[in-house]
């Protein structure tokens, strides 16, 4: 599961929450530079802070989370545990 953030998402969502990024960097603890860089793609969130963050947002984790790129490739069950 891919676990970065998307920017355009997660503008959005805090966007549609009335929050500016200094806003919810208060609320996060984290500071406004910090919340700069994942709306832009440059970090990510912990784990605590990804949850505080839909909290804050009034969402679902998964709704701040990027889709997984399709060229990804994936392994069948079959071929996952089979030696090459």
């Amino acid at each position: 599961m891919n676990t970065a953030i998307d920017p355009e998402r997660f503008a959005r969502r805090r966007v549609a929450a009335g929050l500016s990024q200094t806003d919810l960097a208060a609320i996060l603890g984290v500071t406004k530079q910090h919340v700069s860089m994942v709306a832009t793609g440059q970090a990510n969130f912990s784990p605590r802070l990804l949850k505080a963050t839909s909290e804050a947002l009034d969402c679902e984790i998964e709704d701040l989370l990027a889709e997984e790129p399709a060229d990804t490739p994936r392994l069948s069950p079959a071929s996952a545990g089979s030696p090459a």
